[in-house]
């Protein structure tokens, strides 16, 4: 998988840029690497060309520029896994990166074994998602929201419900598990592919995002129970 899989790197800081070319092509990787949005831009005109892009959130030519270019792909329907990096630290900008359609957020500094675990995490999920793709044409109704799992298409009514491909898997697995407690480790090793991840917010912060798309009262939760100390459950038809 690593030693055929393109990434875009987008990173205005030269110095950090060069060295994570450098690495992950010491991992196997092809690595294109630009510096600003118009750059990123041009590079990502040709749907399906890359594995993942990495992306500054803070970009000269846009201090959120890495935001409004994640939103941009995934209202055009481009569902390229992206890992953002930044150095804000707040949870608002965390939970304002996943809603623009990130897949993952990492802070920096970070460590470099991280940052190559996430992406292989990415990847990973990206073979898993084409698997499910190719298998299953399942549906699922939440609600007033019905959800076709191989066409990666979700509606209520005559409207579409935006989704990015992260979602869609921990909807599938959720939907292959209704009415069992999830705990936050589990969903994290089989939807995330991370085996022993310390940090679970991210699952919080992603059902906070279901439940805000799926639910009629995303603050009292019918179909996205927490369970406490142990995780969620999917509750179907309540």
């Amino acid at each position: 998988m690593a030693e055929s899989a393109r990434l875009l790197v987008v990173e205005d800081d030269r110095n950090l840029a060069t060295g994570l070319k450098l690495n992950f092509e010491l991992e196997g990787y092809t690595v294109d690497l630009v510096h600003s949005i118009r750059d990123a831009g041009a590079h990502l005109l040709e749907s399906g060309k890359y594995a993942a892009l990495i992306l500054d959130v803070m970009l000269p030519d846009g201090d959120d520029g890495g935001f409004v270019l994640c939103r941009k792909l995934r209202d055009a329907g481009d569902f390229t896994p992206v890992l953002m990096l930044t150095a804000r630290d707040r949870t608002a900008d965390r939970v304002r990166g996943l809603e623009a359609g990130a897949d993952d957020y990492l802070v920096k500094p970070f460590e470099l074994d991280e940052l190559l675990a996430r992406v292989r995490s990415l990847l990973r999920r990206r073979d898993w998602e084409q698997q499910q793709n190719g298998e299953s044409s399942e549906r699922l109704r939440v609600g007033e929201v019905e959800i076709d799992f191989a066409a990666r298409v979700a509606t209520r009514g005559d409207e579409e419900i935006k989704l990015t491909a992260l979602e869609y898997d921990l909807l599938r697995y959720f939907a292959d598990n209704p009415g069992r407690v999830l705990s936050r480790q589990e969903l994290q090793e089989k939807v995330w592919k991370l085996d022993n991840y310390p940090n679970s917010r991210m699952v919080d912060n992603f059902i906070l995002r279901l439940r805000k798309q799926l639910e009629p009262d995303p603050k009292e939760p019918r179909y996205f129970v927490a369970v406490r100390g142990a995780g969620y459950k999917f509750v179907p038809g309540s």
